[in-house]
């Protein structure tokens, strides 16, 4: 499995990535994470990749997507509860990938860890199977914050 930067030409390729990631969701009974039509839009991705922190996954064709941003990140200077550390982190965002392709997660985790000492990361309520592999992956819950729009997410450190 490679990760590379991506590309404003690999978007049309997240496209099914995110629409497999919206599926996983759908059918673990988490339907309103990523509900807006098109989410997440060309301008999000573009921003991603504008700042060095949109990646890419591939074994022959993309595979995966995950945006790995450093800090700081304004949605987590608000926080109903305390981060561990007050030290510059990365954050990891937007992580999708198609089902039938393993071990994505524990390769974005080793990717950023090598980049970062410390992660930030948070997912919405009803994702439990994002709850499941962060805490599986040495994270702490922190606590709640509010992403631009206010809706709340659970979110996580190590």
């Amino acid at each position: 499995m490679v990760i590379r930067p991506a590309t404003p030409a690999d978007i049309p390729a997240l496209r099914p990535v995110f629409e497999a990631a919206k599926g996983i969701m759908r059918a673990d009974g988490n339907h309103d994470q990523w509900s807006a039509p098109g989410f997440p839009d060309d301008s999000l991705l573009l921003r991603d990749i504008a700042r060095g922190g949109g990646f890419v996954m591939e074994n022959g064709t993309i595979v995966a997507y995950f945006a790995l941003l450093p800090s700081p990140e304004p949605t987590y200077d608000v926080i109903d509860g305390a981060w561990l550390t007050d030290e510059p982190y990365g954050v990891i965002h937007r992580m999708a990938s198609y089902p039938e392709v393993h071990g994505i997660f524990s390769t974005v985790i080793n990717y950023a860890a090598s980049r970062y000492a410390h992660l930030r990361i948070d997912t919405h309520r009803d994702n439990r199977i994002m709850q499941r592999l962060i805490e599986k992956h040495g994270f702490t819950y922190c606590g709640i914050i509010w992403l631009e729009d206010g809706a709340e997410r659970l979110a996580y450190e190590r």
